[in-house]
């Protein structure tokens, strides 16, 4: 793709940094001017090699996506490398940012769900998660399942068996838009029995906005990754969480590690739910016994007297009356 098919993306960029120029003055140092040259260059030179050759791009040149992308290239500042973050990837861009996720993502601008999308936050191989603002300016999650690879086709024993999502067509693509109504689906069932899990807040195809978990310069670190200073009452509370999640919410988590669960405010948030599992599901116990014996074998490494057979018993008969289902809406498709 020529420069040509991308000048509605740099125009703003080039008229930005003359202005800039012009407001500093005429004392410009030669290494400035060198260094705005270099600026120049990497910019054309990362939209100018978005894979020319296969043609993937090819569809900006279309009239009614240039308009869509002109409506809100302003707001994604940190992936085409410009306003206030410059993260920019090559390779993220290309992994991520397809046709079909911007067209996603354009649809929850236009209504309001997300106004800016800014920097990634979390990496991993199935999806992207992203600092983002809505349009109160108020700071959200925005997280961007890959549809680009096949690691999905890894997940399938969490999709099948689950009533909630029949008639599955095994074409990637369908499987991650399965995958993220899963997720969506979770999150909102487990908010409403009062656990404590990112809130969801909106959903298109590929696309996840959720509750943002973390303070103004990065995202709340992971359980593994924090030194808790008073473990059992932490215990307790998530031996709690697998409680209400299988006899309140009827479901099982199948992923329950300290890598799936962040610290956040003194306290645990359980995050990354696609892969719970409704209590019919047939790998339902299965994985709840696995579920309890991690958060088992976390507990012994922080030195608490904690067994197997004793956390199940508790699981599984825990009194639960103080738990009410919440009444909240929440954003649907």
């Amino acid at each position: 793709m020529g420069s040509d098919d991308w000048e509605d993306l740099t125009s703003n960029t080039r008229q930005h940094r003359h202005n800039r120029k012009k407001n500093r003055g005429s004392k410009i140092t030669d290494r400035q001017k060198e260094e705005e040259r270099f600026d120049e260059h990497q910019s054309k030179k990362f939209l100018n090699d978005l894979e020319p050759k296969s043609g993937r791009y090819g569809w900006m040149k279309e009239t009614r996506h240039k308009r869509m992308f002109r409506d809100i290239e302003s707001k994604l500042q940190g992936v085409i490398g410009k306003g206030s973050y410059d993260w920019v990837d090559r390779r993220v861009f290309d992994q991520v940012f397809d046709r079909l996720t911007l067209m996603s993502l354009y649809k929850l601008m236009k209504t309001g769900v997300i106004d800016t999308l800014d920097f990634p936050i979390a990496r991993g191989k199935e999806a992207h998660v992203f600092h983002a603002t809505d349009v109160d300016g108020k700071v959200v999650a925005v997280k961007i399942f890959h549809t680009s690879n096949a690691v999905f086709k890894n997940l399938m024993q969490y999709i099948e068996g689950d009533r909630r999502f029949g008639g599955l067509r095994r074409r990637h693509r369908d499987l991650v838009d399965i995958w993220v109504r899963k997720e969506h689906s979770n999150l909102t069932r487990l908010s409403r029995w009062g656990l404590k899990v990112p809130k969801p807040l909106g959903i298109h195809k590929n696309v996840l906005v959720m509750e943002y978990l973390g303070d103004e310069t990065s995202p709340s670190l992971k359980l593994r990754e924090v030194k808790v200073d008073f473990p059992k009452p932490v215990y307790d509370e998530l031996l709690e969480f697998l409680a209400v999640t299988w006899q309140k919410a009827k479901l099982a988590h199948g992923d329950f590690s300290p890598y799936n669960i962040l610290w956040h405010d003194g306290g645990p948030v359980v995050i990354d739910v696609g892969q719970v599992v409704i209590e019919t599901h047939p790998k339902a116990q299965e994985f709840l016994v696995r579920d309890v014996n991690r958060l088992v074998e976390w507990g012994l490494k922080q030195g608490l007297e904690v067994d197997l057979a004793g956390a199940m018993y508790d699981v599984l008969n825990m009194n639960l009356d103080h738990i009410d289902k919440l009444t909240i809406e929440f954003e649907e498709e």
